[in-house]
């Protein structure tokens, strides 16, 4: 009922005002993605499960290859930059959309994949080898789990939050919205989720709740330190595939 209270008085101050740039995240999915790669002539066959379904089988020589029934696209390029180190360039009806670099540790148990895509930071995924042999000649193959405990999302996200001092909160990151602490939704933008209501807990804590199609799907907590230099977010939500998701955060005031 206090923070009910605090969230209705006039005027009051949004602890995560200023701008915030990401040091370190952690995330769990439930279930986590599973990787195989299959040795197939002189290509692979790839398939991934979890939050992203892929399924594509390309060669090692570069050579454009159809990759039918994936949603964000439709053709593969493959090429093997030395034994341990490979490209691959995805691309919807001929345009490159992401180029991921992927290299296998020394000891052939570590897989980790950087994803470049015109307009956001690389995304960087590690995965450990859970199944399958490891091939002489052919690092890559096996059964390949996703390692949450190394994995950082969202790498270099910057955020800024600011105040025109009438209440309103203008939120700016990854997708961005303008609201007040008064319990009523309003609109996203560049969001999976369609609005947000926020809730003033007390002087360091916010409580942000998202929804889509008039379903709860995220529920953040936004905690500032005593002296409000870092700032700690621990999220939970759902995908669109059903699949929860933890997140937690760590953002220092630039």
């Amino acid at each position: 009922m206090l923070g009910l209270l605090a969230a209705i008085q006039p005027g009051v101050t949004d602890p995560r005002l200023g701008s915030w740039t990401l040091i370190s995240a952690q995330s769990s999915l439930d279930p986590p993605n599973r990787l195989s790669i299959a040795p197939l002539h002189d290509g692979v066959h790839v398939v991934m499960s979890g939050e992203t379904h892929l399924d594509f089988t390309a060669n090692w020589n570069g050579h454009q290859s159809s990759a039918p029934g994936n949603l964000a696209f439709n053709q593969i390029e493959l090429r093997r930059i030395d034994k341990k180190q490979a490209e691959v360039k995805e691309k919807k009806d001929g345009t490159v959309v992401a180029t991921v670099r992927e290299k296998v540790s020394n000891d052939g148990n570590e897989l980790t994949s950087t994803t470049a895509t015109a307009g956001h930071a690389d995304k960087i995924t590690v995965w450990t080898r859970s199944g399958g042999k490891k091939i002489a000649n052919d690092f890559f193959a096996g059964e390949w789990t996703q390692d949450l405990s190394k994995t950082r999302l969202r790498q270099g996200l910057v955020l800024e939050i600011q105040t025109d001092g009438s209440g309103e909160i203008r939120f700016l990151g990854d997708f961005s919205y303008t609201a007040r602490f008064d319990g009523k939704p309003y609109d996203l933008k560049n969001s999976r989720n369609d609005t947000v209501t926020l809730e003033l807990v007390d002087p360091h804590t916010v409580d942000a709740s998202y929804r889509r199609d008039d379903q709860v799907t995220q529920k953040d907590r936004w905690v500032v330190s005593a002296e409000g230099q870092q700032m700690t977010l621990s999220t939970t939500g759902t995908l669109e595939t059903g699949q929860r998701v933890t997140e937690k955060l760590l953002f220092k005031k630039q």
